[in-house]
């Protein structure tokens, strides 16, 4: 049970924002199986806090709700499938753009189909809420398809098959379905689509709009970890005749320092899951 528990850990720690995604999906699932499922009904009852409501009055004293939702899902089957999707999604994602990007167009493409969703249902006069992480995962696939259609994926009892093919057959699923069920997450999905291609679009141009959630974070870091400032100290001259010997400019980089670099480079080539056993202890003893 510890070597799972410590597995996870390493996973967590040196696995990437994509792991992390799936992490805090699955960690906010659990915690609304505990908090927000009926058992004698058998279904979710999600607050207005977490959920984003359609309803204007709700959604504006609850601004938050507009990414909460996008990390709570309503059953094992909606997460699981999503978390499918989304570890596929990033891997792609990654082949071709940074960590900071992935993470920047997961947030703001859910907070955009947010707002594409509370529109729509508000000129269609509905009221609903929704919660599921699939607007963001169809703003990071759509955005790989928009920057490399043609990349081959190998799909099980298939082959190989461009990935503009999985990512038409997924939008055109969405469209056929958005008057027959669950229309509020259809035109939250269609929305996050749209937002992945004008991203890839705008990034062409050279505007990266997922800088906007990376300098938020990098300002409250800075703020937060911002050191104090160093008391006077007095100075007292050394008199002492200067060595004539001048002291060595190399600096020895320390062995374990130096092995760490070389894993974690290892790491950010081939992903966690290519290190040996021994590898991956050394790490997790160093990270202690």
């Amino acid at each position: 049970m510890n070597s799972i528990i410590d597995d996870l850990k390493r996973h967590y720690k040196f696995g990437g924002i994509a792991q992390r995604l799936i992490y805090w999906n699955v960690a906010c699932f659990l915690v609304s199986l505990l908090f927000f499922y009926d058992f004698a009904a058998g279904f979710f009852n999600f607050p207005n806090w977490i959920a984003l409501n359609s309803e204007p009055l709700v959604f504006i004293t609850k601004p938050w709700t507009f990414l909460s939702y996008a990390f709570f899902h309503d059953g094992f089957g909606h997460i699981f499938f999503n978390m499918i999707i989304l570890n596929f999604s990033c891997t792609l994602f990654l082949t071709f753009f940074t960590q900071k990007q992935l993470f920047g167009l997961y947030v703001l493409s859910a907070i955009f189909a947010g707002f594409a969703f509370a529109a729509g249902y508000y000129f269609m006069n509905l009221s609903a809420s929704i919660v599921g992480a699939s607007a963001a995962i169809m703003a990071i696939l759509v955005a790989t398809t928009t920057y490399s259609p043609l990349m081959n994926v190998r799909l099980l009892l298939i082959g190989n098959v461009k990935l503009w093919h999985i990512t038409l057959v997924i939008v055109v699923i969405d469209l056929m379905q958005i008057r027959l069920e669950n229309t509020g997450g259809h035109i939250a999905h269609l929305a996050g689509a749209f937002f992945g291609f004008i991203y890839i679009k705008l990034l062409e141009n050279g505007t990266d709009l997922s800088k906007i959630i990376s300098n938020l974070l990098d300002f409250f870091v800075n703020l937060f970890s911002k050191s104090p400032s160093t008391p006077f100290k007095k100075v007292h001259k050394n008199y002492k005749k200067p060595e004539t010997k001048s002291a060595s400019r190399i600096v020895v980089k320390d062995k374990t320092q130096q092995q760490i670099d070389e894993i974690l480079d290892k790491i950010s080539r081939s992903g966690y899951d290519c290190l040996t056993k021994e590898e991956k202890e050394f790490l997790f003893k160093a990270g202690k």
